[in-house]
């Protein structure tokens, strides 16, 4: 019976596990984060593409929490928000200043859409539990440009990602799916199954060659199967599989969440918000609303903030 073709991500070996891969295919996901919002083209592709990168790179940590990505920048995009919790539900959101954005075609949408800034890598598990962080850059004309760059100069690991994020035909219903697909192939380290000399060298090289060879088209099209898109530059190489991981849209917003947070602000500056003795908030990540009474709110005494409507 085939297996699903989409909101996966499916873990590959190559060279008997020397390379490591992922292959995350998220059309679905990336329809449903950006559905909600009414963006940009540019700005649309940019989340797809930080949702997809987030699936892939959390795909190859073992953790507990949330795993966030985050590019901060002084361009038009100021900043691209996704987070994948340990479960597989990943969420994005983009801020940018719309009449800042070019008018015309953009071929290197990092030093043009974000400008300089920082890629940051962060894993969450929870209080009591020391966070990971990895920075790198703004450097390259692509995200995954950045990805690759911080692999290879902070983790000694050398990296190649593809990334392509592509909506829908003009015409097409409004829910359809993205074509979206990323991959990652690593060459590992020694002492977790890597092999040095030249002839490993080698076949790095010409392995990222071949996967360097997809082209965006082929990468999200939909009558490729995962499997289909792996043996095709890998046809006469040992491609072993794992089994797939689902991966799906969510947001971890909630009315206690939000009541919680605004329990925490002065009640002067509650009742500034307040209309008709109603607070409204609107989560930015899904843009569900939330209408609380301020009775509500005043039944909540001031504490730590739990997680707000624009929670990273």
């Amino acid at each position: 019976m085939p297996g699903p073709t989409d909101n996966l991500i499916l873990p590959f070996h190559l060279a008997s596990g020397v390379f490591r891969g992922r292959l995350a295919r998220a059309g679905r996901v990336v329809a449903d984060t950006v559905g909600p919002h009414d963006y940009p083209p540019v700005v649309a592709q940019m989340v797809g593409e930080v949702v997809l990168l987030g699936l892939v790179l959390a795909s190859g940590l073992k953790y507990e929490g949330v795993f966030t990505l985050q590019a901060r920048g002084d361009g038009p995009i100021h900043a691209l928000v996704a987070d994948v919790t340990s479960a597989g539900m990943v969420r994005g959101v983009a801020r940018f200043r719309e009449e800042a954005l070019p008018k015309g075609p953009v071929t290197r949408p990092v030093p043009e859409l974000l400008g300089r800034g920082h890629l940051a890598f962060t894993v969450d598990q929870g209080p009591n539990t020391e966070r990971y962080q990895g920075i790198v850059s703004l450097e390259g004309d692509h995200l995954s440009d950045c990805v690759q760059r911080y692999f290879e100069q902070s983790e000694q690991l050398p990296t190649l990602v593809k990334v392509a994020a592509m909506p829908p035909p003009q015409g097409s219903p409004a829910d359809a799916s993205w074509g979206a697909t990323a991959m990652v192939l690593q060459r590992m380290p020694p002492e977790v199954g890597g092999k040095d000399g030249e002839d490993w060298d080698e076949h790095w090289n010409t392995a990222t060659l071949l996967m360097d060879s997809l082209t965006a088209e082929e990468l999200v099209n939909p009558a490729l199967t995962p499997e289909d898109l792996l043996r095709r530059p890998f046809h006469q190489e040992e491609v072993r599989v794992s089994p797939y991981r689902p991966v799906f849209f969510g947001c971890r917003c909630s009315r206690a969440k939000v009541i919680r947070t605004l329990a925490t602000f002065p009640r002067e500056e509650v009742l500034e918000l307040s209309k008709d003795g109603s607070v409204e908030v609107t989560c930015e990540f899904c843009k569900a609303t939330y209408a609380l009474t301020v009775e509500e709110l005043d039944g909540q005494t001031n504490g730590p903030s739990g997680s707000d409507k624009t929670e990273t």
